[in-house]
């Protein structure tokens, strides 16, 4: 049973390799039409594999090495300016797609920050004059307030605590006494 599931992971491990290694060729022949520079990381993007694949995987690796090896610079000029107009373009679309990216970020900034700015004016708006001033003094007296229960709550709280000492210890007095009183309640009293 395992053995049939491991049989079937390594074939579905082998099918995906595969086919990493297709859409490889695929982008290392658009890069040798367009005479682009073969990087590791423009062809991870172009194949859509990660770089970790490129670097471990044998044939891939001869791949690179072999379309690197093809391409050696020539020293015909027309030859030279065909190859930096393919790379002029696509570092061109990489800074369309930066700034199409940045705008959509500013765009998302201004619209929070317009938000956050309508907030505030509308909780300015709903203060009427000299409203500010007011719920300030009204803080700075809720909190005095708040001060004075809180040392009240505490004085109150040793009271309770001397109370208590106090009721134990009439009770252990009072035990005492009737310790004292029990001798000459159970027996009867002289007679004359």
């Amino acid at each position: 049973m395992s053995t049939s599931r491991t049989d079937a992971a390594v074939r579905a491990r082998r099918h995906a390799t595969q086919e990493m290694l297709e859409r490889l060729q695929t982008a290392l022949a658009a890069a040798a039409r367009d005479h682009t520079p073969v990087t590791v990381a423009a062809l991870a993007r172009t194949a859509r594999v990660s770089r970790t694949f490129l670097y471990q995987n044998q044939q891939a690796r001869a791949l690179i090495e072999q379309v690197t090896r093809t391409s050696r610079p020539q020293s015909d000029t027309s030859s030279s300016r065909s190859r930096t107009h393919p790379a002029w373009r696509e570092r061109a679309l990489n800074a369309e797609d930066a700034l199409t990216q940045t705008q959509r970020e500013i765009r998302t900034q201004r619209t929070r920050i317009a938000e956050l700015l309508g907030k505030i004016r509308d909780l300015e708006h709903d203060l009427p004059e000299g409203s500010l001033q007011r719920i300030v003094t009204e803080n700075t007296t809720l909190k005095q307030h708040v001060r004075q229960l809180t040392q009240d709550n505490k004085r109150l709280q040793e009271r309770l605590a001397s109370a208590r000492q106090n009721n134990h210890f009439l009770d252990k007095h009072i035990a005492d006494l009737e310790a004292q009183l029990a001798p000459y309640l159970t027996t009867p009293p002289p007679r004359p």
